[in-house]
Parts: structure tokens; C-alpha cells; sequence
């Protein structure tokens, strides 16, 4: 019958203590000292504590019968502590009579009524994460060895609720250097950010004038140094061109670029792009095929955008094709759409279908071709950009060895 009310009322413990682990109201703190309680009334003594291995080195008291001790630290290595030697032992211990053990601190002898003590560890895959010491029995009958038995019932129950608040902390730790990382990234990017933004207004002043001192060669240059003049004046183009297409991502990137649109035709456009790119055409040995499709309707955009959109595929297809090849750039009316397409179409190496969606990321690039015309690969992130501000769509269809076309549709 003794046997069937202490199988009760431990049963009856372990819920009570299973409840206290599962109430969300409940802060750690108060977890301890309510599970704390509960052993110390299941095993009818006055005094415990639960200690908890912090620093991986430092037994500290989280919750007592005594409120004076909470807080109160004891190192693995002290050799007058009791929980430090179980702790280091990784076993129970029964003391019968502290005041005559060595291992008990004298200062503390004096706040107990009994001197039997046991000291349990808490253990998990080898390692101590704390130690349970009950003390002052109720009633006539001191602590006996065999309640080691008792409080070993606990110690399993106890480890759930440490497992998890050790599994917490560091979901919290890891959460806290996550934060400062992302903090410091972001300082980092700022201060890139105002870089690039230094360096890019630096360099406007310095092209312009490059830019303008070449255009008055031009007037006064003879035949055989033309080819040099006309070298210069496409890469201080190429240079103006990307310096305009990093200031245009990073206000478009930041929501204050909106298209200026005004009603055009889109054959001037194309004409004029023509224009533009036609020298460095001449040089690589490509030809330039311009179509334009009868009749189409005006539509409304940002000139100058869609221009250097043009004018970004159209240089990007040079850099990739061979001499003695063919490009063919144009517009035409989407049937059965109210949209208008614009197209650049070239014979070069084509593109595997993988990289058809990748190559309009920032920095992206469709090989590792080296070439004069081949940039950063922002080219096609700011077209991709440019396009999308305009409700437009773009996109390529290519294959290896088949050449690429490349695309972009936007509303009449």
C-alpha cells in the first residue's frame, strides 16, 4: 500500500511539473523555483536549490528555498563545494553529517536544522548542465541514501526544461550576432553606396570634357588618325554610357527615378540609335540591319531611357559577335496586343537556356568573354530595370552556337 501511494504521489509530482514546463506565462525563473517546490514537496524536506552550469565553469543557484542564495556562484574547480564535486564527478552524493565533511562549505553549515544532504547531478549525453541539493528533512527521520533514488526521478524530468532553455539561448545568441551582422552589412553598404556615388559624380566632369575636347579633334583631324579620334570618342561613349547606367539603377533601385514620357515614333528612335552605334559596328566588321515595321502607332515613353536601352543590347551584341556577321534591330506591333516590340537579333555564340532569366541580375554576364565592349554586367540589369518602370517586360531566346535575340514589349 506504501509503494501505491508513492507511485501516486510521484506521478502526481511529475504532472504537476510537466504543467509548469508547458505554461507560456511562466518566465525560466519562475519555471525553476515552481519545479523546485514541487521536489521539495514530494520528498517532504525544507531546503533545496537548483543550480545551473553557466560560462561553462560556473554552478549558479537559479532557484532556492532560500531567496538570500539566488544568484549566488560556485566554480567546478572549488574544492569546499559539494555541487562542485558532483558536478565534476558526474555522480550522486549522500552526505550523512556535513559538519563532519570536508567538502561543505563551514559558512553555510550553520542555516541548516538537519545535517544529512544529497546532492544530485543533472546530466545530458555526458555533460552536467546542473546539480539539485535537497537538505532538512520533515518529521522525525533524516535524509537516507536511498532517497538518492527519489531525487534521480527528477533529475530527467528537470533536464527537459534546461535542454530547452540552453536550445533558447543560443536560438538567441545566434539571433543577436545575426542582427549585429546585418547591422554591419548595412553600414557597409551605405558607405559603399555614397562611394560609388562620389566616384560617379566625380567622373561625369572629367568624361564631359573628354567627351567635348574629342568632338573639337574631330573638325580638325586628318584622314589617317580618324580611325584613332573615332576609338577614343566610342569608348569615352562606353564610359559615359555606364557611368549613366550605374546613376539610373541606384535611383531606380530607390524608388526616385520615374519615366519622363512623351509621345514619339518609334522609327526616329531606332534611327537615331543607329546613329550612334553605327562607328563601332564599322570597326568590329558587323553589319547593322535596321527594321521597322509599316505603320506603327506612337506610344508613349521615355526617350532617352528606351534610347539607352537600345543602345545597351545593341553594344552588348557587339561584344559578342564576330566580324563579317549581321545584326538585325528593330520594332514591331505584338498581334493581338496593344503592345509594341523592340528587338536586337545577332549570330553570335547564343546562350545556354540556365542563364536566359540570370543574365539580368546585377553583375551578371552572359560568359567570360573578354572584350572592349563587354562591361561589368549592368548593362542588362539596367535595362531590365528601365523596362519594368515602364510596365514593360523583357527577355531573350537563344541557344549555343545559334545566336540570341533579345527583347523587350511595352504598352501603347
Amino acid at each position: 500500500m506504501r509503494d501505491l501511494e508513492l507511485a501516486n504521489r510521484l506521478l502526481n509530482s511529475f504532472s504537476k511539473i510537466a504543467e509548469v514546463i508547458n505554461t507560456r506565462n511562466l518566465d525560466y525563473s519562475a519555471r525553476l523555483d515552481r519545479i523546485l517546490e514541487v521536489i521539495l514537496e514530494y520528498l517532504r524536506v525544507e531546503q533545496g536549490s537548483l543550480m545551473v552550469l553557466e560560462r561553462k565553469k560556473h554552478l549558479v543557484v537559479r532557484a532556492a528555498s532560500r531567496a538570500e542564495i539566488i544568484g549566488h556562484e560556485q566554480t567546478l574547480d572549488d574544492q569546499r563545494s559539494v555541487a562542485s564535486w558532483v558536478a565534476r564527478h558526474q555522480e550522486p552524493l549522500f552526505i550523512k553529517d556535513i559538519s563532519t565533511d570536508k567538502r561543505f562549505d563551514r559558512m553555510c553549515s550553520n542555516s541548516y536544522k538537519r545535517n544529512s544532504l544529497l546532492s544530485m547531478p543533472i546530466l545530458h549525453k555526458g555533460k552536467v548542465l546542473g546539480v539539485i541539493n535537497v537538505t532538512d528533512k520533515i518529521g522525525d527521520r533524516d535524509l537516507l541514501k536511498e532517497d538518492i533514488t527519489r531525487l534521480f526521478d527528477f533529475s530527467s524530468v528537470i533536464l527537459s526544461l534546461l535542454v530547452q532553455e540552453n536550445l533558447q539561448q543560443d536560438l538567441r545568441r545566434q539571433q543577436r550576432i545575426l542582427r549585429e551582422r546585418n547591422q554591419e552589412l548595412r553600414h557597409q553598404e551605405t558607405l559603399r553606396g555614397e562611394l560609388s556615388r562620389m566616384l560617379i559624380h566625380d567622373l561625369k566632369g572629367p568624361l564631359s570634357e573628354v567627351v567635348a575636347n574629342l568632338d573639337i579633334l574631330s573638325y580638325t583631324v586628318s584622314e589617317e588618325n580618324r580611325e584613332f579620334l573615332e576609338s577614343a570618342q566610342m569608348g569615352c561613349d562606353r564610359a559615359v554610357r555606364m557611368v549613366s547606367n550605374l546613376v539610373s539603377i541606384g535611383k531606380i533601385e530607390d524608388g526616385k527615378l520615374a519615366p519622363i514620357k512623351e509621345v514619339i515614333e518609334p522609327g526616329p528612335v531606332l534611327a537615331e540609335c543607329l546613329s550612334s552605334i553605327k562607328g563601332m559596328a564599322r570597326i568590329k566588321g558587323v553589319e547593322l540591319i535596321l527594321e521597322v515595321e509599316a505603320d506603327l502607332p506612337q506610344i508613349g515613353l521615355d526617350r532617352i531611357l528606351i534610347l539607352r536601352v537600345l543602345q545597351n543590347l545593341l553594344t552588348n551584341a557587339l561584344g559578342y559577335c564576330a566580324g563579317n556577321t549581321t545584326i538585325r534591330f528593330g520594332c514591331r506591333r505584338i498581334p493581338g496586343k496593344k503592345r509594341l516590340e523592340f528587338y536586337v537579333q545577332d549570330q553570335g555564340p547564343g546562350i545556354p537556356a540556365a542563364k536566359h532569366r540570370a543574365i539580368f541580375e546585377k553583375y551578371a554576364r552572359i560568359s567570360d568573354k573578354q572584350d572592349a565592349l563587354v562591361g561589368t554586367g549592368l548593362g542588362l540589369y539596367f535595362c531590365r530595370l528601365a523596362v519594368e518602370i515602364h510596365r514593360g517586360s523583357i527577355g531573350v531566346e537563344s541557344e549555343p552556337g545559334q545566336g540570341s535575340r533579345f527583347y523587350f514589349s511595352l504598352p501603347l
